[in-house]
């Protein structure tokens, strides 16, 4: 019969949401640009950043939501769902290269150190000058590193047990438990905002600013772009908690949540690996705030 389905493939009709997420993505970073280039653009950068974090957010929002109402009308079959794993699976491997980046940043300094010295908010590079040889250490001289078995070995405890609870969740979903999924995800999304919210004191109280510095770049962005993920991640498991309330997942068919836990777990090993190079062996030996 002509036009009868005959594969297992959802074949996804015309939607707005791939163009116009582009062109919102386009508008953002035209108005990054001109907000760092106020001298060439005027003031309006600002604004035109925010337009576009808006749409994106818009695009985000529309777009998966129409893939919520596609796994809930049946249109996720077996090989879709296979090949939504396998999209997931790519994204976080190329998560995981994202980081490589930045500990390979981080190697390469404390392995390879500057004669640099820090001091009341200044640092003195003595690259070719007497004495340059004594300075080449890490962390640079002057710097005084924050405690790894304080705040950090705390959210590092934190995030372990988030690391329990989400699973619990998914224990609790497969064998249909949904007070257990709820309960779980509700311990898990806490464990997030209190991870956050402790990071965001430490970034208070750190003894050192984030420019001029190759220790303190470093250290600002590799764990910022953690807190940005671990931020990321609580989100995607809010919108899992607001489905689990509407009866959405059951034991066989809930990707959407497998994803974000697979996510979740992924954020948690990369911290591990954080607290162990950073604060641990970055931060040995040297003056401790």
């Amino acid at each position: 019969m002509a036009g009868a389905k005959n594969h297992d493939y959802h074949i996804l009709p015309p939607d707005i949401w791939p163009i116009f997420g582009a062109f919102s993505a386009l508008t953002m970073a035209f108005g990054g640009v001109m907000w760092m280039h106020p001298d060439v653009f005027g003031a309006f950068g600002p604004l035109v950043f925010a337009i576009g974090v808006a749409t994106v957010g818009l695009t985000f929002f529309a777009w998966w939501s129409n893939v919520v109402k596609e796994a809930q009308a049946g249109d996720h079959t077996p090989v879709v769902q296979l090949h939504l794993r396998y999209g997931m699976i790519l994204f976080i491997a190329s998560e995981v290269m994202f980081f490589v980046g930045w500990f390979w940043a981080w190697f390469d300094y404390s392995l390879f150190p500057q004669p640099l010295e820090f001091a009341e908010g200044i640092t003195t590079n003595m690259i070719g000058q007497e004495g340059a040889e004594a300075l080449m250490q890490w962390p640079p001289k002057g710097i005084e590193v924050l405690n790894a078995f304080e705040l950090p070995l705390l959210n590092t405890l934190i995030l372990l047990c988030s690391g329990t609870t989400v699973t619990w969740a998914h224990h609790s979903l497969i064998h249909d438990n949904r007070k257990g999924l709820i309960t779980g995800l509700w311990l898990t999304i806490i464990l997030g905002l209190l991870f956050s919210a402790i990071q965001a004191y430490e970034y208070s109280v750190a003894p050192f600013p984030f420019a001029g510095l190759n220790y303190t770049s470093a250290f600002y962005m590799a764990t910022g772009f953690h807190g940005f993920h671990v931020l990321v991640g609580t989100i995607f498991l809010i919108v899992c908690l607001a489905r689990a309330y509407k009866g959405h997942f059951t034991p066989k068919q809930h990707f959407g949540f497998e994803a974000a836990a697979w996510y979740w777990h992924f954020v948690d090993v990369v911290w591990l690996f954080l607290f162990l190079v950073i604060y641990v062996w970055g931060g040995w030996g040297a003056p401790v705030h």
